[in-house]
């Protein structure tokens, strides 16, 4: 399974001049025959259109070749995910095995093609379990339907791992005590001098390792983080912590004891609402703004606002296209029922154009988007005009 995380993002929404093929394909953990199958067939897809819009046929099987030369890495297939998603440019190939269920999708345009990843990053998107004892340290990463565990590294796998040159050079065992002050009971290391201070120093020590052994895997996310832990763990942790989105109910008992799927299934309501209130949160706003000039729907309204940098959250449907033209320095919208060869999936550009503003965007189900639309969005609260100075 690879990361998918808003630095990813950024770099996918980069301008690139020439073309981006998107591809994206459901796949299936620990690999199956039929994923390599699928992906020779979507290449064929994308050459096809890479020709269509302009490459000659020897041309768009070079550009594909590096693309090809993944059906020959074994390897690459017996570690797929649920979903693979892949991105080819000029100068540029990356592969994402994702624990998200992706439909088949072939895209060639002048841009990147990421709406079918933002579930990743907000409402059902992704969250993390991090289970640990002083045997073992597991970090997961989960969706509303998958889980996966993350590949760790520069993080202690145990207390013993952490401690091990122990600056009193004695042994240690452990045992539980009532009197520590961690919960309904505490952690006791048995050696010479080593007393209750001394333990919970230690056990500080060791959560303040696994802390910073997981920055790189989540700090450039903004997902939360649930932890998993007997009881008298979980204050210590929470002090070495500072990771700010760590939610304040965790997973009680020993995780030693619980698959990766058991610790899901615990997570998945924590984390629920906490996905579920910012999207219920912005479609409240939206409603309660319709009808005051504040918000905007259809691709006729929400396409120009959003090229202006004026939509502060834009609502999209998932698996909908719209084809068109946005002539940008008029704002005027033309869309084509069939696309035409130079025609942009304009709900695509929205979602581009809004994150590159620094904008909010929720995916949602077809259906879900507000009046009926397509894409609708809640417009940016105009900057206050400034008095003139005395």
């Amino acid at each position: 399974m690879d990361l998918f995380t808003r630095d990813d993002l950024k770099i996918l929404l980069k301008d690139r001049s020439g073309p981006c093929v998107s591809l994206f394909m459901p796949a299936h953990r620990g690999g199956s025959e039929q994923d390599p199958i699928r992906f020779r067939n979507l290449l064929g897809t994308a050459e096809d259109r890479l020709t269509t819009s302009g490459l000659r046929a020897p041309e768009a099987r070079d550009f594909m070749a590096p693309t090809r030369a993944l059906l020959d890495e074994p390897l690459f297939w017996k570690n797929q995910c649920d979903g693979l998603a892949l991105f080819r440019g000029p100068d540029f190939l990356r592969a994402y095995r994702l624990p998200l269920p992706l439909g088949e999708k072939v895209a060639v345009e002048g841009r990147f093609c990421v709406r079918p990843l933002l579930p990743l990053l907000a409402c059902d998107g992704r969250f993390y379990v991090l289970a640990f004892s002083q045997n073992g340290v597991r970090l997961l990463q989960g969706t509303r339907h998958t889980v996966a565990e993350v590949d760790l590294r520069g993080v202690p796998t145990s207390l013993a791992e952490a401690l091990a040159i122990h600056d009193r050079d004695e042994p240690l065992s452990f045992h539980t005590h009532p009197a520590l002050g961690l919960g309904r009971r505490g952690a006791i290391f048995h050696g010479q001098g080593v007393g209750i201070d001394d333990t919970k120093d230690d056990l500080l020590r060791y959560f303040q390792r696994i802390d910073r052994g997981l920055h790189a895997v989540l700090w450039p996310d903004r997902a939360p983080l649930v932890l998993a832990a007997v009881d008298y763990l979980m204050p210590l942790y929470r002090e070495a912590n500072t990771y700010p989105h760590l939610l304040k109910k965790g997973i009680e008992g020993n995780p030693d004891r619980l698959s990766a799927a058991a610790l899901h299934d615990r997570a998945w309501p924590l984390v629920r609402p906490h996905f579920e209130q910012a999207r219920e949160e912005a479609l409240a706003l939206y409603r309660r703004l319709a009808g005051t000039g504040r918000t905007a729907h259809g691709v006729r309204e929400v396409i120009p606002a959003v090229h202006a940098g004026q939509i502060e959250i834009l609502f999209v449907a998932l698996d909908a296209e719209c084809w068109g033209v946005l002539d940008p320095s008029t704002g005027h919208i033309e869309v084509h029922e069939p696309p035409l060869p130079e025609d942009d999936d304009l709900l695509e550009l929205a979602v581009a154009n809004t994150l590159r503003h620094d904008g909010t965007v929720y995916a949602l189900p077809a259906g879900e988007v507000p009046d009926g639309a397509r894409v609708a969005g809640v417009l940016c609260l105009p900057l206050p005009k400034r008095g003139k100075r005395p």
